[in-house]
């Protein structure tokens, strides 16, 4: 339904301008003139001080208006705009774009006015674009309902700004530079239609092949991560934003909080659902026409070839700056560049081809470095010397590219005498570059997009790990500190939340004076550790409360009234409640880390890692990624830390196993994903070596959680819902998987769709279909499971995984009830699976405390009629359409 009405806004049948006028320097003027200059669909001028405006009739209202229309543009004064809303919804209009700036002209609307605008569309049926927006653009139907004069031309790219200013500016850029657009979304306030709404619409809009997002900020990032996933998993998305979030953590009671940044996390949640970030302005287009081609590189490792030094050593330097690794040729390679090139040619990478090559020595030169199993892409250069005839070598580039498997990309630097070879290459679909350096950036998008394409097809569940953690332990712990007004645990109670995840601590035990210290060192063994108990003292080694190595009795009794001493007279505040002792853990090969959770404000919980107590000033860089997370994301994870260098083997040290440190980092998120009183978490140092992993120390900061939340609803990313798992065996003895659907089953789902009958798939598409289209399989696989859910029955035959019926809800824009449908292949009807699957999907509605489940049925389809009234569903007839029945069921 929701695509319905996108539909009607962004690609309209019928417009209304609402405020046209025959004035060239108002809105409604120039929109107006835009529209009958191009527009394909049927116009109408609204304004009630005019008869006709440009030849044309106007109408005093929309109201007046005989035919229907999908879209209004209004362009009024504000004061005007809630009635014309109201108006619209009466007349059936399912969409508006507002331009009209706020009561007082020239002023932004105010959050109070924006909530009343949003209040009147949702009573009236009416989506709103705006306020405030530059309006909307879809050159391939001729709709420019945007408050500008630049004309672009149709192409391929999308543009979703939230800032006018830029908006124009990259529109007059595409322009110069004979590039085309898709759609052009302007957003304004974003009061209604926002972000994640764009996105939805273009994930499946076939005119759009690779989408540019100029972001500001995000108010909700459940849905904007969502959206942004399922955009990434069908086309290139690249974004710019500008500005930064404020810090996560209110202040730095733990490491983690102080050491990560929210623009870290914005990186994070990028880089997790599938997108490229871009830094300039400069890389927009580069990297919107490079991303558009589809090259797939299967690594990062790049060979440049020129027919010059100076340009490869450019493309050199900018490898550094991007992180490209430039590729080493393998022997093979190196013989058969030998045996191609000058002998007065080196062998090495970038490869200089001389200022003499002509086309044939710099296609043999090309060939021979893609065609290296060491070489994910290439970048070859030409300088437009006497020797080296730039269309004739473009020509012979494009002729051996045409079956290439890798990046190829072009760079002929100059102007005037390469126009017309970049005009080939562009024809040729081969990326055309203006500069080394350029060039280099656009292979580390390419790079970057399938990097982060294999991180966007993860959807781990919450729980990694074999061994289930002790969740009702750990929240007595916290609700324990909380029900005495206290939010940062205790060092025992931190290390006893880490046990009841499975996280290695060291045994530690509180003194409360310095014969009880001796008492606990003489039981644990010499040497000890010797730490501040404070509930006042975040920071025990700034604060001088930490003694180690402490060898003997005497030492244990000094170190003991030296801690209290010293903590004393620099917090005079702080409550001393004795000290911890626990065994001095000295490991030869032992490295110190720091595993921990912040709270981003927007993003939520956030994992952090990187070198941790005396390795953090010598290793600065951690780096943070967003739960959950599964063996896959850790290992990619762990291995983009500066850290990593450290965990290898080296001369009389062993690596450190992985898997322990893995399972840690899984356990972490394990803690993010369950815990939603945790805000911020340090487990610092974590000692690892070849034995495995080891917490010393832990610092836990809790807070109340919302008492009746829905699980998870904390999160950035759902987590997949692996507790509505469940087996059945049917009457016949038949056993039957019902499970959340994975991204993984489109060819499950594709093949269950095509193998229904075709009374069946009517039945369930309310009309005639013979296969999904690709965009419905992205629809009906990529889900965020906070506001949608499929369940899907899956047995084996024959060894292999069928599907035999599924059924989904989507949640309505109120978040009060949900839609739903259900299917069952024909050969598995009437064996009560219907029932089955019906009943999972409304106990999992239930427990998003969704109040009332709805659908639509052709009357015609008694089976289905007969099931819903079975379990209990109104059945009533629809008054739009008498052969659709309404079933509806209050949860």
């Amino acid at each position: 339904m929701e695509h319905t009405t996108f539909n009607a806004i962004f690609a309209p049948e019928s417009v209304a301008i609402v405020g046209a006028s025959d004035r060239s320097d108002s809105a409604g003027g120039v929109i107006y003139q835009n529209l009958l200059a191009e527009y394909q669909g049927k116009l109408y001028a609204v304004n009630p001080n005019h008869k006709s405006i440009r030849g044309k009739p106007c109408f005093a209202s929309i109201g007046d208006i005989a035919d229907p229309v999908d879209a209004a543009v209004i362009a009024t004064r504000a004061e005007r705009v809630p009635d014309i809303i109201e108006a619209c919804g009466k007349h059936g209009v399912k969409g508006a774009v507002v331009l009209a700036s706020g009561p007082n002209a020239g002023q932004a609307f105010d959050r109070s006015f924006e909530e009343k605008l949003i209040k009147i569309g949702r009573k009236s049926g009416v989506r709103i674009l705006g306020p405030n927006c530059l309006g909307i653009m879809r050159p391939a139907i001729g709709l420019n309902a945007a408050y500008t004069n630049v004309k672009i031309r149709a192409g391929q790219i999308a543009l979703v700004c939230q800032s006018d200013a830029l908006a124009s500016a990259v529109l007059d850029c595409g322009q110069a530079n004979n590039i085309g657009f898709s759609s052009v979304i302007s957003l304004g306030a974003a009061s209604d239609i926002d972000i994640s709404d764009a996105l939805d619409f273009l994930a499946t809009d076939n005119a759009t092949e690779s989408i540019m997002l100029y972001l500001e900020g995000v108010r909700d990032a459940r849905r904007f991560m969502s959206a942004l996933a399922a955009a990434c998993r069908t086309k290139p998305v690249i974004v710019l934003k500008a500005g930064r979030f404020a810090s996560g953590s209110s202040d730095d009671i733990t490491h983690s909080g102080a050491i990560v940044g929210s623009d870290e996390v914005f990186e994070a949640a990028i880089r997790r659902a599938g997108a490229v970030r871009i830094d300039t302005l400069n890389q927009f287009f580069a990297a919107a026409k490079t991303l558009s081609m589809r090259l797939k590189p299967q690594g990062n490792r790049l060979a440049v070839v020129s027919n010059g030094n100076g340009p490869g050593m450019m493309a050199a330097d900018r490898t550094t700056r991007k992180g490209v690794q430039l590729a080493t040729f393998s022997q093979a390679t190196i013989d058969k560049l030998k045996s191609v090139l000058p002998s007065t040619c080196k062998i090495t990478n970038p490869l200089d081809i001389l200022g003499d090559a002509d086309a044939e020595r710099f296609v043999a030169a090309t060939q021979a470095v893609i065609d290296d199993p060491e070489v994910d892409g290439v970048l070859t250069i030409l300088a437009p010397l006497r020797t080296t005839p730039p269309l004739e070598t473009a020509k012979a580039i494009i002729a051996m590219a045409q079956n290439r498997r890798k990046p190829l990309l072009t760079c002929w630097m100059g102007d005037c005498q390469v126009m017309e070879s970049r005009q080939a290459f562009v024809d040729a679909r081969l990326p055309s570059i203006r500069t080394p350096e350029a060039g280099v950036d656009a292979f580390a998008f390419t790079a970057d997009h399938q990097r982060n394409q294999q991180l966007l097809l993860q959807m781990p569940p919450a729980a990694a790990m074999p061994e289930p953690p002790s969740i009702d332990s750990a929240r007595l712990i916290i609700e324990g500190a909380l029900s005495e007004g206290r939010k940062v645990l205790s060092e025992i109670e931190s290390k006893a939340l880490l046990a009841a995840f499975h996280i290695p601590v060291v045994q530690t035990s509180v003194a409360r004076s310095a014969n009880e210290a001796l008492a606990i060192a003489a039981q644990m063994g010499f040497p000890i550790a010797m730490k501040v108990y404070s509930p006042d003292i975040s920071h025990k080694s700034e604060a001088r409360g930490v003694r180690l190595d402490v060898k003997t009795a005497q030492e244990v009794k000094d170190a003991y009234h030296d801690i209290c001493a010293e903590v004393a007279k620099l917090h005079p505040a702080a409550r001393i409640e004795g000290v911890a002792v626990q065994p001095m853990v000295q490991r030869e090969n032992g490295r110190e880390l720091l595993l921990g959770i912040t709270r981003d404000k927007l993003f939520g919980p956030v994992v952090a890692f990187g070198a941790g107590g005396n390795l953090t000033e010598l290793i600065r860089g951690h780096i943070v990624t967003l739960p959950p997370l599964n063996r896959f994301l850790v290992g990619k994870f762990i291995a983009r830390a500066p850290v990593t260098r450290v965990l290898t083997a080296t001369p009389g040290r062993p690596a450190v196993p992985m898997q322990a440190l893995e399972d840690a980092l899984l356990r972490v998120s394990e803690m993010a994903c369950e815990l939603p009183w945790l805000m911020d978490m340090d487990i610092n140092p974590l000692l690892v070596d070849e034995n495995g992993v080891l917490a010393l120390d832990a610092r836990v900061v809790v807070d109340y959680a919302p008492p009746h939340a829905p699980r998870y609803s904390h999160m950035a990313i759902h987590p997949y819902p692996a507790h509505l798992v469940s087996r059945w065996q049917m009457a016949d003895g038949a056993t039957v998987v019902i499970r959340p659907v994975r991204p993984e089953d489109a060819e499950l789902e594709h093949t269950f769709v095509e193998r229904l009958s075709d009374q069946t798939r009517y039945f369930r598409f309310l009309g005639t279909l013979r296969s999904l289209t690709p965009g419905m399989l992205l629809r009906f696989t990529q889900y965020d499971y906070d506001r949608e859910l499929a369940l899907a029955v899956v047995t084996t035959v024959d060894d292999k995984e069928i599907e035999i019926g599924v059924a989904r809800y989507v949640m309505d824009r109120e978040g009060n009830g949900c839609e739903f449908a259900i299917v069952i292949a024909d050969e598995w009807q009437n064996r009560g699976l219907g029932t089955k699957l019906m009943a999972a999907l409304i106990d999992a509605a239930r427990q998003k405390k969704l109040q009332r489940m709805y659908g639509e049925v052709l009357a015609t389809n008694a089976g289905m009629l007969k099931l819903m009234e079975s379990l209990g569903f109104s059945v009533t007839t629809s008054s739009e359409d008498p052969t659709i029945k309404v079933v509806s069921y209050a949860l």
